[in-house]
């Protein structure tokens, strides 16, 4: 089984008992994207240089002994209809592509307190309002089970990343089925 195929459990628990790195699992998952994400597009941007300091600091916090958080090293994603420092918010606009967040959301800064690596910005339809994800910035995102039959909205590129094996836990988002309809 490959590192990118744990659940966030196991990941977790691997990288806690020092069986493997936050670096290894995150190098397995971007790994993972890179060779998927070309006939997915589920993952808008990608994270990697951020994502590899990350996981280098829990690595090292693991070594020094020090308490790690609920998710320690676990690779995961949000969409990019939430404020990530240094990041653009575009929520799928063209009008918004320029729009780089200064602060973190809520959401960004408790999975970075929990250890949570994030390394990448998941597609949602524009304005996260349809049942599928497409949008004119990022384009459209496939279903990596069936590229016929849509990952759902808003949280569609969320749902195909996860399913895919990119990232253990993806970030999503429920106004009217945009959780419910991927899953």
């Amino acid at each position: 089984m490959e590192i990118w195929q744990l659940t966030a459990t196991e990941l977790k628990q691997k990288i806690a008992d020092g069986e493997i790195s936050a670096r290894e699992a995150t190098e397995s998952h971007l790994s993972r994207m890179y060779q998927v994400n070309g006939k997915l597009n589920a993952v808008a941007e990608s994270c990697e240089a951020e994502a590899l300091q990350e996981a280098d600091a829990v690595d090292k916090k693991r070594r020094k002994g020090d308490e790690l958080g609920a998710l320690a090293g676990v690779p995961v994603t949000v969409k990019i209809n939430v404020d990530q420092r240094g990041y653009a918010t575009t929520n799928g606009l063209q009008l918004q592509k320029d729009l780089v967040a200064k602060i973190d959301n809520p959401v960004v800064n408790n999975l970075r307190k929990a250890g949570a690596i994030i390394i990448g910005r998941t597609n949602t339809p524009a304005f996260s309002l349809r049942w599928f994800t497409r949008n004119t910035i990022h384009g459209h995102t496939k279903n990596p089970l069936n590229p016929l039959v849509t990952p759902g909205g808003s949280s569609g590129g969320a749902a195909a990343a996860v399913a895919a094996g990119i990232g253990a836990i993806g970030h999503g988002t429920d106004i009217a089925g945009s959780i419910r309809y991927p899953a």
